[in-house]
């Protein structure tokens, strides 16, 4: 047994995380206006950057919060006045942008997708041209759509917007440190995610990540919040390596150690792992005869969408309990008109989890 009584998370975030990651809390007290703090956010910034845009170009901004607010950070921040953006609505998180924005005043051109299906391309770049005519200068739209498990084609809808003079913007909350990502060959103008999902660190810190260039075109322009103002917090990071309000201490010693593990296993490394995971967890749902909502081209290995199985008795709730009382969570489904249950691979767990897994869920089936 581990330091700590381990739990098999298979909730599409927070992911299970190693026992490394844990006990990288539990350090002396520090104020994080100290030197010694700013050093550590230096080098968490540079490396989550260097995953996805190596060179130094880029800059990871760091905030305290949910992936949300990394989100509205940039949505809030980066849209001018009189400016708007193109949105890509195929799930519960595109619908979000599209609430951030209506909250905030600022104009959008929704295009709605199916959120098991893949994107139209041919169509998008029709919407996107017709949008750009009428003033719209971004166009955003989210990697892996946790509401499902589809992969959208991030380099297909860079291409897209380099071809339209849109700047891209992409929620990669379910992708970043897993699904293998170019900012510079993707065309993505601002990269959002967080701690805890494939970076199996902790909950609590969001970052985003663009070119020191695109971030300082923000200098100047009024911003629209005051927490969540993107440029603030760069400038304020770059002159003094320190957040403008009180950072989440411990969970960046943890996010610290999470890089450096991530270091170790490497982005294709983990991917791999959490392709094996899903595999064995295709295979196993198949065996019981329950369907799943994505296809296998279109999926992004990391959360499945499992249809309700049209069984006598069965209850998601009693299903959660059992699972639950095992060690084991599961997530129930977000897609309004399907009836499903997640199930994501993510996190510091292994193939036999996922067998543990599918072995209780027979249990479960069998006794209906």
């Amino acid at each position: 047994m581990g330091i700590v009584e381990r739990k098999i998370l298979l909730n599409p975030g927070p992911a299970t995380t190693t026992d490394s990651v844990k006990m990288a809390q539990v350090v002396p007290d520090i104020c994080p206006r100290e030197r010694e703090f700013g050093d550590l956010m230096d080098y968490v910034s540079e490396s989550l950057a260097s995953f996805v845009a190596p060179g130094g170009d880029y800059a990871a901004v760091l905030f305290g919060g949910s992936g949300t607010s990394g989100v509205e950070a940039v949505l809030s921040s980066v849209v001018g006045d009189g400016e708007s953006v193109v949105v890509v609505n195929n799930g519960a998180y595109g619908k979000r942008m599209c609430d951030i924005l209506r909250i905030h005043s600022i104009d959008f051109h929704e295009f709605v997708s199916s959120p098991v299906r893949r994107i139209d391309l041919e169509e998008l770049d029709r919407f996107a041209a017709a949008a750009a005519e009428r003033g719209a200068r971004y166009l955003s739209c989210v990697h892996s759509e946790t509401t499902s498990g589809l992969l959208n084609d991030i380099g297909s809808i860079g291409e897209i917007a380099r071809r339209r003079g849109l700047s891209l913007i992409v929620d990669a909350m379910s992708s970043f440190g897993a699904v293998p990502i170019d900012m510079r060959a993707m065309n993505i103008s601002f990269l959002v995610s967080s701690s805890n999902k494939n970076l199996q660190g902790m909950p609590g810190v969001v970052f985003v990540i663009a070119s020191k260039r695109d971030l300082e075109k923000r200098e100047g322009k009024r911003p629209r919040t005051l927490y969540l103002d993107l440029y603030a917090q760069y400038d304020y990071f770059v002159k003094t390596r320190q957040t403008r309000f009180t950072p989440p201490v411990q969970t960046l010693y943890a996010l610290k150690r999470a890089v450096d593990e991530l270091k170790e296993e490497t982005v294709e490394g983990r991917y791999a792992r959490y392709t094996e995971n899903w595999r064995t967890l295709k295979e196993g749902l198949d065996g019981l005869g329950l369907k799943r909502l994505v296809s296998d081209e279109d999926h992004s290995h990391i959360i499945t969408s499992v249809c309700i199985p049209d069984i006598e008795g069965f209850s998601f709730e009693e299903m959660h309990d059992r699972l639950y009382a095992k060690g084991i969570t599961v997530y129930p489904g977000k897609i309004s008109d399907s009836n499903t249950f997640r199930i994501a691979n993510i996190g510091a767990i292994t193939k036999d989890d996922v067998l543990l897994f599918l072995g209780e869920l027979k249990s479960y089936l069998d006794s209906l």
